[in-house]
């Protein structure tokens, strides 16, 4: 009897270090998640399309009006290539920074962000199209607030697309000129804002992306004089916001430049592709598109070739 006694006393020491450690696994596990804060407006939320309410229940909305919208796209991406992040959006229509700093410094503050992806308005400044003295001020007051929080923290501008209604229509900073000049002169804006701040890291080529869509022949440029047979628009029906399509596009650079990840790598058969009714066709030609505008900035890791080839059934997510 003694001896039994001594043999269960032994299993249970041996049995409590590999409890704890089992423990310890779990937290660094949920220690190990990377928190990303998604900042901005209808053009982060999806206004326009399906996407704005997709898969909420997959992130945090702060502000609890039960957002999915680009960062519920993002997660979906970051889940599909094993990445463990935890992701949590902060948004209102027709907002600049300036807005955020004001108003939702207290939200923003209740946690320290690994990454931050954010942007101001449309057109750089909303009084002022095209200058982007605003955004400068704005983002480095926002990119100092969130390194106090986290001085490891990752802030990162979205540069967003540009505008048919303001291209195609008169009286207008960029009538008459194209899609390529005003995503160029958004991209500026944003860079002097980047260039201005240490504490942001660097800038989401959304709006270049949507021009190489264009250029890789996706995508229509002038949604004004009809969609042209095999193309989709990149805008939603008001030709100011984005489709789904479109947001779509702009999910693929955020996750490719957040994460250093090929976006090619979720394949053709990507599942929220899939759910949100875009073709294979299409998910393969966006996601080149993001590839393209990412490597030429030289913001990913170009996967190889036997990485691509790894094909899955077309499935909806997980």
């Amino acid at each position: 009897m003694k001896r039994i006694l001594i043999i269960l006393i032994t299993l249970t020491l041996l049995l409590i270090p590999a409890a704890a450690t089992s423990l310890n696994h779990t937290e660094q596990a949920t220690q190990s998640s990377i928190k990303v804060l998604f900042i901005g407006n209808s053009f982060t939320f999806g206004w326009g399309s399906a996407v704005r309410f997709y898969r909420a229940t997959t992130v945090t909305d702060l502000n609890k009006q039960g957002i999915g919208g680009v960062p519920a796209l993002f997660k979906s991406f970051t889940q599909q290539v094993n990445l463990d992040y935890d992701v949590f959006v902060e948004t209102r229509g027709g907002s600049a920074l300036d807005f955020h700093l004001a108003e939702k410094r207290d939200v923003i503050g209740t946690q320290a962000w690994d990454q931050v992806a954010m942007h101001g308005f449309s057109t750089l400044d909303s009084k002022k199209p095209g200058d982007p003295t605003l955004l400068i001020e704005t983002s480095a007051n926002m990119a100092s607030f969130l390194i106090g929080l986290n001085p490891k923290a990752e802030v990162y501008l979205t540069s967003t697309w540009s505008r048919a209604d303001l291209i195609y229509q008169e009286g207008n900073l960029w009538s008459g000129t194209s899609v390529e000049k005003m995503a160029i002169d958004i991209r500026a804006g944003h860079n002097k804002a980047a260039s201005a701040s240490s504490a942001i890291k660097g800038v989401n080529p959304v709006g270049e992306a949507w021009t190489r869509a264009m250029k890789l022949g996706i995508a229509d440029s002038n949604p004004y004089d009809g969609i042209d047979f095999g193309k989709i628009s990149l805008w939603t029906w008001d030709h100011y916001h984005a489709s789904t399509h479109g947001y779509y596009l702009h999910a693929l650079v955020v996750f490719g430049n957040l994460t250093g990840k090929d976006p090619r790598l979720l394949g053709e058969n990507e599942c929220s592709a899939f759910e949100l009714g875009i073709s294979s066709r299409e998910a393969k030609l966006l996601q080149q598109a993001a590839f393209e505008q990412l490597a030429s900035e030289n913001l990913i890791l170009v996967a190889s070739k036997q990485a691509l080839s790894s094909k899955k059934a077309r499935r909806a997510c997980t």
